[in-house]
């Protein structure tokens, strides 16, 4: 698909007219009289609701001209997160009447944010919507739907805004790449595939990777990460990946994200039910890596690192224990009173590696708790971090990404409910009350005094009804990382 700006309607393109309710639509210059006539007959019947879409194929002079009537609901109502859905649905009608190439004036959707921040909004926001992973099926005969060109009509092309489209084209694409990982079954994605991923995408971003195998993190170490890989006949990596386009002396933000590629429970197996989706438990690490790669591709001036320890938590004769001890690369040691929650403990690894950069930031990314989703539903990640001007940060790019985010409490009073007996810290509660807090707090004890903030992306992991995108992999936080490094650049 290639989305291009243009100044005027393309002839041959579907045009895509959006109407809110109870409103005349801005009449296209390449409407002629009589299919306007046509246009209007037909609105008679359209209520114009944000739900709604209408596909009219009108006889005009020679050529049969389609338009795509797009309700876009009360206009009084409108706000960033139904323009980012009205550019999805676009996508989503288009695909589903095959319609090869369409048009729309950016204008009409009301973005109410400048052209350049709406422009690169609206490409991600395509390119999101077009994904579809469908590696593992047949090609039906007519083959998939697909959408050749895509023509934003704009008051006037110039650098900006295409600079604007490109940085969007390149977000956009890094998510989706994110999402095939994620997408990817845990039969296929180890941790050496992630790792493999995390070196041909430093290949083709421009950014350099490093990956550490089994004897390495021993020796450096790391238990956590040894520990919950014991089980697996995959080895365990340790990704390094890392972008310096800022000055030298600046401390880079580092994002240490969660790579468990495949999440059985351990020895505390999970039920049935609940292991389907454990291939989806890479996502963290997935988004960290992808979202330096975006980083990368769009050269932000900024000093940049992503670590992703990457294991599969497997129950066997030679699995990591309840009631283990395990001594973390910071000398900190985890009493494992539950082997699912495994990704805390491999992160604790990954945030005590992350202070050998002295990083300005620290940022966690990973599906960690159940209870997040519990707690919030899946609209929202789960925010935690001890700084107020951070918090809101991370608050207003996630309204500003779409990709939304609400605090909750980390109190030092919940340090007592994770106090190990034989050991440091426990890597479960004392309670079933509370666990993605449980979470957070436990992660807190290995990032020394650097400021930081844990992202639980578990809500958010997948797709939901009424966003308009693939079921599946949602590439979660790739956006809002990029645009975080960019604040934190300036």
């Amino acid at each position: 698909m290639k989305i291009q700006l243009a100044s005027k309607h393309v002839p041959g393109t579907a045009i895509i007219l959006p109407i809110f309710s109870g409103s005349k639509p801005v009449w296209p210059k390449e409407i002629s009289t009589e299919s306007k006539k046509f246009i209007e007959t037909a609105l008679k019947f359209f209520d114009g609701s944000e739900k709604s879409a209408k596909v009219l194929r009108i006889p005009d002079e020679k050529n049969v001209l389609t338009v795509v009537l797009l309700g876009l609901g009360d206009k009084k109502s409108w706000t960033r997160r139904k323009f980012l859905l009205a550019v999805r649905r676009i996508v989503g009608v288009a695909k589903a009447e095959k319609i090869k190439e369409i048009g729309f004036n950016l204008k009409d959707l009301a973005a109410r944010v400048a052209d350049d921040e709406a422009v690169k909004l609206m490409a991600i926001n395509l390119i999101k919507a077009n994904y579809e992973f469908n590696k593992y099926k047949e090609v039906p005969k007519e083959g998939w739907p697909k959408i050749e060109n895509i023509y934003t009509s704009v008051s006037k092309a110039n650098k900006k805004l295409e600079r604007a489209l490109e940085e969007g084209i390149i977000i956009g694409e890094e998510v989706n790449r994110s999402r095939d990982l994620a997408n990817t079954p845990g039969g296929d994605m180890t941790p050496k595939v992630l790792a493999d991923d995390a070196v041909n995408s430093g290949k083709r971003a421009g950014f350099s990777v490093k990956v550490l195998e089994e004897k390495e993190i021993e020796r450096l170490g790391m238990g956590g990460v040894i520990g919950v890989s014991k089980g697996s006949s995959e080895k365990p990596r340790f990704i390094i990946t890392e972008y310096f386009g800022g000055k030298k002396k600046d401390a880079p933000i580092v994002f240490v994200g969660k790579g468990v590629t495949f999440d059985t429970g351990g020895i505390n197996l999970k039920p049935g039910d609940s292991s389907y989706e454990m291939h989806l438990d890479m996502t963290g690490g997935g988004s960290a890596i992808h979202a330096v790669a975006a980083i990368a591709r769009l050269k932000l001036k900024v000093n940049v690192v992503a670590l992703v320890p990457a294991v599969e938590n497997m129950p066997s004769g030679s699995s990591y224990h309840p009631g283990d001890q395990l001594k973390t690369i910071t000398g900190k040691t985890i009493e494992v009173l539950n082997t699912d929650a495994e990704g805390r403990v491999i992160l604790a690894d990954g945030l005590g590696y992350a202070q050998k950069y002295k990083p300005s930031l620290i940022i966690d990314v990973a599906t960690l708790t159940g209870s997040a989703i519990g707690a919030l539903g899946q609209r929202a990640m789960a925010v935690f971090t001890k700084d107020n001007k951070l918090q809101k940060m991370v608050l207003e790019l996630g309204e500003r990404t779409g990709e939304r985010g609400w605090p909750l409490p980390l109190w030092d009073e919940y340090l007592d409910e994770i106090k190990g007996t034989f050991g440091d810290v426990a890597n479960i509660g004392k309670t079933r009350y509370g666990g993605a807090i449980h979470g957070a707090i436990f992660l807190k004890q290995f990032v020394g005094s650097y400021p930081w903030v844990h992202l639980d992306i578990a809500p958010t992991m997948t797709t939901i009804d009424g966003e308009y995108l693939a079921k599946g992999a949602s590439g979660t936080a790739v956006q809002l990382l990029v645009e975080l490094a960019r604040k934190l650049a300036h």
